[in-house]
């Protein structure tokens, strides 16, 4: 087969996810893509890339809220959608087609941004979902953010809240759910190196 292999990856907060991405990428000498999707969007449409920073995977807000960030009007797009079109909508449909773009020159591993969904029709896609227990999340937010215990529970809980929220906007989907992923992985026990080998044994029973 002549089409790239892909790999999606979403993930809980504080379960690894962003690192598996990185590490698998680099085992497999993939493309890999996390916020660089921010300065490619920035790139091609022109915006402040700030203001797309503060919009990614987050749902659309009211509309008072793109008043203030300054993104009403300030780029045409030829996506058939109006110059008010929301700054998070605006991110999302960019982000869409440099996935699709990306994933059509390179093997890739997106974390994050609906590229599950964006790419769901591509015939070699491995979407996988990153999750783990509560206490070892908390404990990997704690020593990264270098925060105490409670702050590190209330941060996972409101990133996690975020991305559920964003996921379940743009794709009428449920973040989570099993059936809307290859493979659910649980990094409590194998780690980001255990995760890294299942996602690569996969590939190769597929190819």
């Amino acid at each position: 087969m002549s089409e790239n292999i892909i790999v999606t990856i979403a993930r809980q907060c504080g379960s690894g996810g962003r690192e598996i991405g990185e590490k698998l990428s680099q085992r497999l000498n993939m493309v890999y893509h996390d916020k660089s999707l921010i300065s490619l969007a920035a790139e091609k449409s022109g915006m402040n890339p700030e203001i797309l920073k503060n919009a990614d995977e987050k749902a659309t807000p009211s509309f008072l809220y793109s008043i203030a960030v300054g993104a009403i009007g300030m780029v045409p797009f030829s996506h058939g959608m109006p110059y008010d079109t929301p700054v998070n909508d605006k991110l999302f449909v960019l982000q869409s087609d440099i996935i699709e773009e990306e994933a059509k020159k390179y093997p890739c591993v997106f974390v994050g941004r609906c590229a599950d969904f964006v790419l769901r029709n591509h015939p070699r896609l491995v979407r996988v979902f990153v999750y783990a227990s509560p206490e070892k999340r908390i404990e990997r937010i704690a020593s990264a953010n270098e925060v105490d215990i409670s702050e590190a529970k209330s941060l996972m809980n409101k990133i996690d809240k975020k991305r559920a929220s964003y996921y379940n906007y743009y794709t009428s989907q449920k973040w989570g759910r099993c059936e809307n992923y290859d493979l659910m992985i649980d990094t409590t026990k194998i780690g980001v190196d255990g995760a890294v080998k299942l996602i690569e044994e996969y590939i190769n029973i597929i190819k």
